[in-house]
Parts: structure tokens; C-alpha cells; sequence
């Protein structure tokens, strides 16, 4: 242990490492829960998200873990199978797309290749820094809401409207009580800084829900989509998981779209490599902070490395089928349990393949009760529009306005990416301000005009 993670040199001890790996798993472990109810809603099986989430999350923290030696636990990230399941798809399938769930995961190759050549020519980092501030805490804030709103109708607590788009649901349905109850519940554990406290109010949520199916007040009807949240061992097998991945979703890819629709494919990936890169670099200075990594020149070392694991990690959850794998803040929570090293990491993706024995009880957690997780998530993401100025450069305002606002309002994150990038571009020009545009935003403004363009021809 010593030789491989140095944890003398890191001031800890096996001890702090495994506390710290079994805290990151309990801070991240709703992931297992959320994301196949997410990429479900894509036409794909549960079981065979279910174990390449928790397959793809082990196969990557592991490379944190041994070529890094960084305490940073990677999974699918929030937001990005968000951007899958409701915008893609959605996209695709109103192309005529068949299974359009395959043009996206092929779309996440496409995107964890082009990181791992980015990670090669150490592009990524000067990538992030060319891309304006305003730009960045807009998208990020922008996907909280996105997210927040993804909540929000999973538990039915808003509800379409004919006569005002949207409207609020039943209160006095179990859903929306529930749901409103579980999130009371987070926001009291994370006032008290409970470790764990999302995973444990989705769990305390779906025991209410148990209870409330046993007492007749929750009623099953799946004609509806009101499904049981009582687990079903029947026909219990270690093994379904992993057979339904490798019959269903392992390298199930669609290179036929990239010929009939360029312009639109790269749309997509660009939109994928945007919001995975910024979430990734944020989320490892974050961390490198909370453990006092950064170098005197604020630099993190071997920084290389931990993005090469997250760019093979999405290669590798495109392989499994599942959305991009991103490095987790939740990590932090680790480090401040004692974590220091890669046997963190190790221990937390030893806890991921530990969990597909215990597939029926994660699969039985119903929408209701993950809606805390991704309301909470959704806040955690708003906060940076406090970082946010709004009084400069009227580019960086408008553009991360914009950003922010065209992401729940038309339903789609990279609709947000396009429009904020297009308008802080176009301000720039307006403005005389054009030496200000790096030639990477105008590579970026490029694509997504040419995006518009095909859209004005439906095309796309």
C-alpha cells in the first residue's frame, strides 16, 4: 500500500483511506439509484444502466486511483444524463431516429476520445481558461435548474398545464408529499453536515414510500406509470445486471447518424465535451483545495493524469452504456473524512462493484424519492450564479444570461451552451470588442451557427 499510494509522504494511514473511500461512496451512491431512472426515460433497460453505472464508475475510479493517486471517485455525472435523457434523445427520436439512445452513447465515445487526445496535448486546461468566467458559472447554474426542474416533474410536484405550460401538482398526493418531505429532510441534514445526507434522504423517502404502498395510501397502477416501490428478489441473480448490459447495452453504437447528420452529430459531442469539461476541471481543483494540493504556483500536479482517467472513464461508460462519466464533487466529502490518496478512490470503486449484488433495491427506488437528490444537486450548481457579475462587460452578462435561462425555458442544456455562447460572441463584435474573442469561442460560435442553420432547414 505504501509503495503503490505513498501514504506516509500524504500524511495519512490505511485507516483515514478507507473512512474516506466508504464516506465519498455514501455521498455519491444516489447516482446508483438516479441514473437509471434518468436514461430509462431514453427507452434503455434499468438493469442494464444499473451495471454500467456501477461498472463504469469502479472501472474509472480505479484509474484515478493507480495513475493519479488522487482520493477523486468518478461516475455518470448529474447534468450531462440529464442533457442524454431530455434533450438528445428527445432530439433524435423526432428525427425519426430508431433507439436514438445510440447515437448518444456513440456521440460519448466520440467525446471521451477527442478528451483523451485533448488530455494527450495538455489542451483542456487552456481550453477552460480561454472560455469567459460569466460563460461557465452560467452554464453551470443554468444545468442546476435543468436538473432541479427534472426533479421537480419526476415528482409531480409541478405537472404540465395546457393553459400555462406547467402548473403545480397533486400536494396532497403521496408523490408530491413525499417528495416535498424528503427534501425537507436533506436540507436539515445538510444544515447539521450529516455525511451521506442525499443518499439518505432518498432512502428515507422510499421507506416512507413502502410504508405508504403497505397502508393502501400510495396506489400501484403501472397502467399509469405507478409503479411498486416494494423491492422484487423473485428470480434473484447476482448476474442480471451484468447480462442485461452485455445484452443490451454494451457497444451498442450508431456510426450510420455521423454520415447523414455531421453537423448535428458534432453539435452534440461539443455540447457533451463542454459541459463535461468544466465540471471535471472545477470538480479536481476543488478537491486538490479541500486537501491542500495545489502546488505554490496554484497549480495541481499530475493533473494530466486525473483527466486522462476521466477522459478513458466516459470511453469506457460509452462501451458499458451509460452517459459521460465526470469526476465528482462529492469527493470532498472523502478527503474531509481523512482521505488522501488513490486507495480512497480504490476503496470507493471496490463499494460500486460491491453494490450490483443489491440491484432490486436500488432499482425499486421510485422518481419521488430521487427527486431530493437532484433538487439538491440543482442547488448546489444555482450557487454560482452568485459568482457571477453583472455589472461589467455586457457580453459576459448577456452571454451567461442567457446561458441560464434558454436551459429550463426551452428544455434542453445545450440549447443554453448554443444561445450563450452566440450572444456573447455576437456582443463582443457589436461592441468593438472582437480582439477580445479567442479563437477557440470563435470555433465554438462556428459550430453552433451552423447548428442554427440546419435547424432553420430542418435539418437537425
Amino acid at each position: 500500500m505504501e509503495k503503490l499510494f505513498k501514504l506516509k509522504e500524504n500524511g495519512t494511514t490505511v485507516r483515514n483511506e478507507l473512512r474516506g473511500g466508504l464516506t465519498t461512496f455514501l455521498a455519491m451512491a444516489y447516482i446508483l439509484a438516479v441514473n437509471p431512472q434518468i436514461l430509462s426515460a431514453a427507452g434503455m433497460p434499468q438493469e442494464a444502466i444499473f451495471a454500467a453505472t456501477a461498472v463504469s464508475a469502479a472501472f474509472a475510479t480505479m484509474i484515478m486511483a493507480f495513475f493519479a493517486n488522487y482520493p477523486v471517485a468518478l461516475a455518470s455525472g448529474m447534468g450531462l444524463n440529464a442533457y442524454f435523457a431530455y434533450s438528445v434523445v428527445p432530439q433524435l427520436a423526432e428525427q425519426g431516429i430508431t433507439e436514438p439512445w445510440r447515437v448518444a452513447l456513440t456521440a460519448i465515445l466520440v467525446e471521451g476520445i477527442v478528451f483523451i487526445l485533448l488530455s494527450v496535448v495538455k489542451f483542456r486546461e487552456t481550453l477552460v481558461n480561454k472560455v469567459p468566467d460569466n460563460l461557465k458559472l452560467g452554464i453551470s447554474a443554468g444545468i442546476g435548474l435543468f436538473i432541479v426542474n427534472v426533479g421537480l416533474k419526476g415528482a409531480k410536484i409541478v405537472v404540465d398545464d395546457s393553459s400555462n405550460l406547467t402548473g403545480l401538482g397533486n400536494i396532497s398526493s403521496p408523490e408530491v408529499v413525499l417528495a416535498l418531505v424528503g427534501i425537507f429532510l436533506v436540507g436539515v441534514l445538510w444544515h447539521y453536515k450529516v455525511k451521506g445526507a442525499i443518499l439518505i434522504g432518498i432512502i428515507a423517502t422510499w421507506l416512507m414510500g413502502i410504508a405508504a404502498e403497505l397502508t393502501g395510501w400510495y396506489h400501484v397502477d403501472p397502467a399509469a406509470g405507478v409503479y411498486s416501490v416494494i423491492p422484487n428478489f423473485s428470480g434473484y441473480s447476482v448476474f442480471v445486471p451484468m447480462e442485461s448490459m452485455f445484452q443490451n447495452t454494451f457497444c451498442q453504437f450508431d456510426f450510420g447518424y455521423i454520415v447523414t447528420n455531421p453537423i448535428n452529430f458534432i453539435a452534440i459531442v461539443f455540447a457533451f465535451l463542454f459541459m463535461d469539461l468544466f465540471d471535471t476541471v472545477g470538480t479536481l481543483i476543488g478537491v486538490a483545495q479541500e486537501c491542500n494540493m495545489l502546488n505554490e504556483k496554484g497549480e495541481l500536479p499530475r493533473v494530466g493524469r486525473a483527466l486522462m482517467a476521466d477522459a478513458v472513464g466516459t470511453v469506457g461508460g460509452a462501451m458499458l452504456g451509460t452517459s459521460t462519466v465526470s469526476s465528482y464533487v462529492e469527493s470532498t466529502t472523502g478527503v474531509a473524512a481523512g482521505g488522501r490518496t488513490g486507495l480512497t478512490a480504490l476503496t470507493t470503486a471496490v463499494l460500486f462493484l460491491v453494490s450490483l449484488t443489491l440491484y432490486p433495491i436500488f432499482l425499486a427506488i421510485p422518481s419521488f424519492a430521487t427527486a431530493p437528490a437532484l433538487i439538491v444537486v440543482g442547488l448546489l450548481m444555482m450557487k454560482n450564479i452568485t459568482k457571477m457579475k453583472f455589472d461589467g462587460d455586457m457580453a459576459d452578462t448577456m452571454g451567461g444570461f442567457f446561458a441560464i435561462i434558454m436551459m429550463p425555458f426551452t428544455n434542453s442544456i445545450a440549447n443554453g451552451i448554443m444561445f450563450g455562447i452566440i450572444v456573447w460572441v455576437c456582443l463582443k463584435i457589436a461592441t468593438g470588442k472582437v480582439r477580445d474573442i479567442h479563437p477557440v469561442m470563435w470555433v465554438a460560435f462556428a459550430l453552433f451557427v451552423l447548428r442554427i442553420v440546419t435547424m432553420v432547414l430542418g435539418a437537425g
